[in-house]
C-alpha cells in the first residue's frame, strides 16, 4: 500500500476490477459532524491527511498530523478562501489515471502527488436560502472548489474514492479494514453516483434560486433536485419502487407533507403522502382566522369538505357528504386538532390526520390508534403563493406555475336574470374553492358551507353531475333524510359547460345557483337554460382544470 510521500505507481495499473489503495486523503468539509473520528480512523490505517482552512484547524486541534493544502500546492489560500483548491496539484492528484504513462510523467514533472480519497461536503447553500439570508451572503455560500473536486474525483472513481455524506464514513473505513487499506470498485461507483447527484441537486438549488429572483419562467434549461426524506416500501402499487425527496426550502417554506412532523403511526406510504398533500392543499383554501375547515380525501379527491365554527362541527358535516368513501381516508384540518375533533375522527378507520398542530389531549386520544398517522405541519399553505408543479411524461417533464388563483380575488359576473342570494353566493364561493382541488371533469354540490355531492374525474361533465347527485342520494338514505341535500344546493364546475346538458343535470338534482368559468361557444345556450330553470349563475373567468 502507498504511504506518505508516495508517487504514482510506475508499473501497477488500477483496473476496473481492482481494489484501490488509499494512501492520501484530502478533507475539506463545511459540516464537520463526525470528521475528527473519521480522520483518526484514516490516520490509524496509515493514510496521510491533507486539509483546508477550518477543517485543517479542526483536525490539527484534535491532535492529528495533517498537511495544509497550501503546503501541498505551494500556493496560499486567498480571496477570503474563494481560491484554495483550484490548483493543478489538487486536480492533477484527483484526475490522473493510475498506470497511464503520460499521466504519470506529467505528475512527476510537476511534483503532483496522488490523492486517493476526497472527503467534501459543500457550503450550506440550501440552509442559507432557508434562513432568508441577504443576497451577498447567499452568493458567498455558493461553493466552487468543492463541486469541482467532487466531479474530478467522481470521474476518476476507478482509483479515487469520493465521500460527500458523513453517513458514508463508516462504510469507507469498513471497506479499508477488510481490504488491506483499499476500497472496492462497487463502493467507489456507488459513492461517485451519490456525489454527482449531490452536485446536481446543489446546482439545481442555486439555479432555481436565481430564476426565482429574476422572475424567469420558461428557461432554456431547468434543473430539479432534492434530498432523500424517506425510502418508501413501494409506489402506487407493490411492484413499483418509490422514495420521497424534499426540495430545498426558502424562509417561507410551504407548510405541508415536506415540513410536517409525524408524531405517531405507521410509516407513510407513497399513496398516503400523495393523498395527504392533496388534502392539506385543499384545506389551505380556508382561512383559519375566519372559519374552521375539514377536508376528507380519498384517492386524491375530496369525499367531503365543510367549514363551521368548530372543527368537530366541520368534521361531522364533511363526513356526512360521503361516509362510505371516508372510510380509510385522509383528514386535513386548518386549525390545531383538539380533543373533541380527535375523539370523533378516530371512531372510524382513518389513515392520516394532518393539521397545523395538535393539543396534548388530542395527541393522547390519537395515540390509542397506534397505526393512525398524525402529522403536524406547523402552519397552513397559502393558496395564493407562487410555486411550480412538475409532472413526468415520456422523455420529459411538464412544468407549470401552481394554480394559485383564489375565488375571493375573482371578479364574479352574474350572467342570468336572477342574481344569487347572499347565502347562495357564499356557497358558490365555497364550492369553487373545493372544485379547484377535484380531478377534472369536476362537479361539486354545496349547501350551507359543506359539500353535499362530489363528482370527480369523469370524461363527461354531465356524468360528473349525475354521479355527484347519486352520491348525495346515497348519503341522504344513510342519514335518514327524506330528500338528498342537493335540493336547494349550489353547484360548481371547474370548467365551462360545453352544452346545457350538464347544467340540466344539476337542475334535476335540485341546484338553485351555479358558478363556472364561462367561455364556451355555447355560453348563450347555457345561460338561457339557466334562466328557464330560474337559476342564478355567475362566471369566474378562471378555470380550475386538475389532471
Amino acid at each position: 500500500m502507498l504511504r506518505r510521500g508516495q508517487t504514482f505507481p510506475e508499473t501497477a495499473t488500477v483496473t476496473a476490477s481492482a481494489n484501490a489503495p488509499v494512501a492520501r486523503a484530502l478533507i475539506s468539509v463545511s459540516d464537520k459532524t463526525g470528521i475528527v473520528d473519521f480522520a483518526r480512523e484514516l490516520a490509524g490505517l496509515g493514510v496521510a491527511l491533507v486539509s483546508t482552512g477550518g477543517t485543517y484547524k479542526t483536525l490539527k486541534d484534535a491532535g492529528l498530523a495533517v498537511t495544509e493544502v497550501a503546503d501541498l500546492t505551494g500556493f496560499p489560500e486567498m480571496m477570503d478562501g474563494r481560491v484554495k483548491t483550484l490548483h493543478p496539484k489538487v486536480h492533477g492528484g484527483l484526475l490522473a489515471i493510475r498506470g497511464n504513462a503520460d499521466h504519470e510523467a506529467a505528475a512527476k514533472a510537476h511534483g503532483i502527488l496522488p490523492i486517493d480519497l476526497l472527503v467534501v461536503n459543500l457550503y450550506p447553500f440550501e440552509a442559507t436560502i432557508a434562513r432568508g439570508a441577504t443576497w451577498d451572503d447567499t452568493i458567498e455560500n455558493i461553493d466552487i472548489g468543492g463541486p469541482a473536486m467532487i466531479r474530478a474525483a467522481s470521474k476518476n472513481h476507478d482509483a479515487v474514492t469520493v465521500v460527500v455524506d458523513a453517513a458514508d464514513y463508516p462504510s469507507v473505513i469498513e471497506a479499508m479494514k477488510a481490504n488491506g487499506g483499499a476500497t472496492t470498485l462497487d463502493l467507489r461507483r456507488r459513492l461517485a453516483a451519490k456525489a454527482y447527484a449531490r452536485t446536481a441537486s446543489y446546482d439545481a438549488a442555486i439555479s432555481n434560486w436565481l430564476f426565482d429572483a429574476l422572475k424567469e419562467t420558461a428557461t432554456p434549461y431547468r434543473a430539479f433536485g432534492g434530498s432523500l426524506a424517506q425510502a418508501l416500501r413501494y409506489g402506487e402499487n407493490p411492484h413499483q419502487w418509490a422514495a420521497f425527496y424534499k426540495t430545498p426550502q426558502g424562509p417561507d417554506a410551504r407548510p405541508g407533507v415536506a415540513t410536517a412532523r409525524q408524531l405517531q403511526g405507521k410509516e407513510l406510504s407513497y399513496n398516503n403522502l400523495n393523498d395527504t398533500d392533496a388534502a392539506y392543499e385543499l384545506v389551505g383554501e380556508f382561512d383559519p382566522a375566519r372559519t374552521a375547515a375539514v377536508a376528507i380525501i380519498k384517492h386524491a379527491n375530496p369525499c367531503g369538505v365543510a367549514e363551521a365554527a368548530s372543527l368537530i362541527e366541520a368534521y361531522e358535516r364533511a363526513l356526512a357528504c360521503d361516509p362510505v368513501s371516508a372510510f380509510g381516508g385522509i383528514v386535513a384540518l386548518n386549525r390545531t386538532l383538539d380533543a373533541e375533533a380527535a375523539r370523533r375522527i378516530v371512531e372510524i378507520f382513518t389513515e392520516v390526520i394532518i393539521a397545523p398542530d395538535a393539543t396534548d389531549e388530542a395527541r393522547a386520544i390519537v395515540a390509542a390508534k397506534k397505526n393512525l398517522r398524525l402529522l403536524v405541519a406547523g402552519g397552513i399553505p397559502d393558496p395564493r403563493a407562487a410555486g411550480l408543479t412538475v409532472k413526468t411524461v415520456a422523455g420529459g417533464l411538464l412544468v407549470q406555475s401552481r394554480d394559485n388563483a383564489v375565488v375571493d380575488a375573482m371578479d364574479l359576473r352574474v350572467v342570468t336574470r336572477r342574481a344569487p342570494t347572499a347565502q347562495e353566493l357564499n356557497d358558490l364561493r365555497f364550492a369553487f374553492r373545493v372544485a379547484k382541488h377535484v380531478k377534472s371533469n369536476t362537479i361539486v354540490y354545496a349547501k350551507d358551507g359543506a359539500t353535499v355531492g362530489v363528482g370527480a374525474g369523469q370524461m363527461s361533465r354531465v356524468d360528473s353531475a349525475r354521479i355527484a347527485a347519486r352520491k348525495a342520494e346515497d348519503a341522504a338514505v344513510a342519514a335518514g333524510h327524506a330528500v338528498p341535500l342537493t335540493k336547494g344546493s349550489v353547484v360548481a364546475s371547474d370548467a365551462f359547460f360545453p352544452f346545457a346538458d350538464g347544467l340540466l343535470a344539476a337542475v334535476e338534482a335540485g341546484a338553485t345557483a351555479v358558478i363556472q368559468p364561462g367561455g364556451s361557444m355555447r355560453d348563450k345556450e347555457v345561460i338561457e337554460a339557466a334562466d328557464q330553470a330560474g337559476l342564478a349563475m355567475v362566471f369566474t373567468g378562471t378555470r380550475h382544470f386538475r389532471h
